[in-house]
């Protein structure tokens, strides 16, 4: 987007302001620049420091406290005043390089690591007092301009107690290269050149070593708290970044890069995101899936998973629905145990086929996968619940009919036929070799296989191949509510098709798709013929003619489930039901045209 050059040598450290539109950088010149990046320009540059500076942080904060923190290889750290664009203090008491610093989130502290082997807790009370304007009550503040220089002369000389060391948290044997607070708990969390993680907590007097996280085979150069889950990340020399659980204090997740060292995380404030600096560039990425997982059930019925809870929305029911506890879904598999990487649910789906009573087959990508088959009555049901009946497969279970469903083994590709006992009454071979998920079939005894970029309906009991086509990096298929039709929804893409596969349209989106649903309006003949899609920031809509277009724009992600008339329902990335409103006149307009409905057309 921009590039900001006037630092001369390399920059180590940058910040943005939470609410305007700032940047402070520090540098190897020993220099601290703030840039306003509207204007494209250095504001100015704070001098002071006498060797690199590592990091630069703005207050979080900053309306209030107008500060900067920097660290420095001078051994130091200074508070800025970014109005006054002077130094506030001067933080001496580390005799190596102070790697990092940082403010806490809430309170009065400020967190540094140094090459000294310690971390080091700050109170910044005295400091805050000070700027608040407590001067007033000071009876030395009328003293004259001399001595006031002479005092200023003394506070850069030997540094003032506004802010005081309020621990040392010593225990790495060899320098440590970062530290930081969690959000809300007291606890911090340090990484070393002794390639150790460690977690300490704080108390109002003294704070202590938790644990120690040992895993990394080169020294440790960064580490955070997941803003969201219980789980600290730190990143290494050793080309890799790792995920620890914060409560079993055990490693969960390795991510390697071949060639590239790791040096710096960092998190996004809102969103799911995690970013990682290497020696040739950077990543961004996340930790887990955030699409729920989901299944249009009965009319007008929606199964999803919110955290371990599989819920009922009945839409019937009150204005917007409503929500309807099922069952809770038990944590089997070790990677299970530890929310937030991964061991969500990912697939669910709802038995059509059986209108006596309820069937769910739940799927999740623990231990290479696995599903778990959960029966209740329709008409209560909370109270009827069975569960337990569980085995491993990959990608989604699908169900064929009334009492049989079937999985793709991992090992053999096969696709295995079972009973609502989970009792394997077949295994059939796929028509061809590479098959990697089972879709639902749109009518009971077929299955859609993805193999590669290849969707195949196949009709298990005569072993037929029905109808194939060709569509890229397939996420999902969606039968519309008459049977008639499929979209296939792909990550750049939607494909329409007849029952028997033929494609009907194909249209492609620079933006990723994240979800799709027929309109189901009982009147208007949009019911099965509008497919309404949802995009990062849009709801879009195509016809199987291939129209398309968009609809409106959306602030965050959601995932489309049922459209009627004017109402879009969805789910957001909580799992959380939502109803947004439509406009899908022009979709129904290029409908009435396509289909020779003249007296509609007029009277739109």
């Amino acid at each position: 987007i921009d590039r900001f050059e006037e630092h001369e040598g390399p920059v180590r450290g940058v910040d943005f302001h939470l609410n305007e539109p700032l940047i402070v950088s520090g540098g190897d010149d020993y220099k601290i620049k703030v840039w306003d990046y509207k204007l494209r320009r250095c504001l100015f540059t704070l001098l002071g420091h006498l060797d690199y500076i590592r990091t630069v942080q703005f207050h979080p904060n900053p309306s209030q406290f107008p500060w900067i923190l920097s660290a420095s290889d001078d051994q130091t750290l200074r508070l800025w005043d970014f109005n006054k664009r002077s130094c506030l203090s001067v933080l001496t008491g580390h005799n190596h390089y102070v790697m990092c610093a940082s403010f806490h989130p809430s309170e009065d502290l400020i967190v540094s690591a140094s090459l000294d082997q310690t971390v080091r807790v700050w109170d910044t009370t005295g400091l805050r007092k000070k700027q608040m304007g407590d001067s007033m009550m000071d009876p030395m503040a009328m003293r004259s301009a001399t001595t006031s220089t002479a005092m200023n002369v003394q506070a850069e000389l030997f540094g003032t107690n506004d802010v005081v060391v309020k621990y040392v948290l010593e225990g790495h044997d060899r320098g440590v290269n970062w530290a930081c607070f969690h959000p809300t708990l007291p606890l911090l969390a340090s990484a070393a050149d002794d390639r150790q993680v460690k977690l300490w907590r704080m108390s109002e007097t003294k704070a202590w070593e938790v644990d120690t996280l040992r895993g990394h085979a080169n020294n440790v150069s960064c580490c955070l708290f997941h803003p969201k889950h219980d789980l600290i990340v730190s990143n290494s020399e050793d080309r890799s970044i790792r995920v620890w659980d914060v409560s079993k204090r055990v490693g969960v997740q390795t991510f390697r890069r071949e060639g590239d060292r790791f040096w710096i995380l960092a998190a996004h404030r809102a969103q799911n995101l995690l970013a990682a600096g290497h020696d040739s560039g950077m990543i961004v990425f996340k930790l887990e899936r955030e699409r729920p997982a989901s299944a249009q059930g009965a009319a007008n019925q929606l199964y999803y998973v919110r955290g371990r809870e599989l819920f009922l929305h009945d839409y019937g029911r009150a204005s917007g629905g409503v929500d309807v506890p099922i069952a809770s879904l038990r944590r089997v598999g070790q990677q299970a145990q530890t929310d937030g990487i991964g061991s969500a649910p990912r697939y669910l789906s709802y038995n059509q086929h059986n209108p006596s009573e309820g069937n769910i087959l739940v799927c999740s990508d623990v231990d290479g996968g696995s599903y778990e088959l959960i029966t209740f009555s329709l008409t209560n049901a909370s109270g009827s619940v069975t569960d337990g009946k569980r085995g491993a497969c990959l990608g989604p279970a699908v169900f064929l009919g009334r009492n049989r469903f079937a999985v793709l083994d991992r090992h053999q590709r096969q696709i295995v036929i079972k009973n609502l006992n989970n009792e394997t009454t077949k295994r059939v071979q796929p028509p061809v070799p590479n098959v990697d998920a089972l879709l639902e079939g749109g009518a009971s005894g077929r299955i859609l296989l993805r193999a590669e970029d290849r969707a195949i309906l196949f009709e298990v009991q005569s072993r037929r191949v029905l109808g194939e086509l060709t569509a890229p990096k397939i996420k999902n298929v969606v039968w519309s509510p008459d049977g008639s039709k499929v979209a296939i929804v792909c990550k750049y893409g939607v494909i329409i098709a007849d029952r028997q596969l033929e494609q009907l349209c194909s249209i492609s989106d620079n933006v990723r798709i994240k979800s799709g649903c027929w309109d189901v309006s009982p009147t208007g003949g949009t019911a099965s013929n509008l497919f309404l899609y949802t995009t990062l920031h849009h709801v879009k809509y195509v016809l199987s003619s291939g129209d398309t277009g968009t609809i409106r724009t959306l602030d965050a992600p959601l995932y489309a489930m049922r459209a009627v008339k004017d109402q879009l329902f969805c789910l957001d990335r909580e799992a959380r039901a939502r109803v947004i409103s439509i406009d899908t006149t022009e979709a129904r307009f290029k409908l009435a045209l396509a289909n020779k409905k003249y007296g509609q057309v007029m009277h739109m």
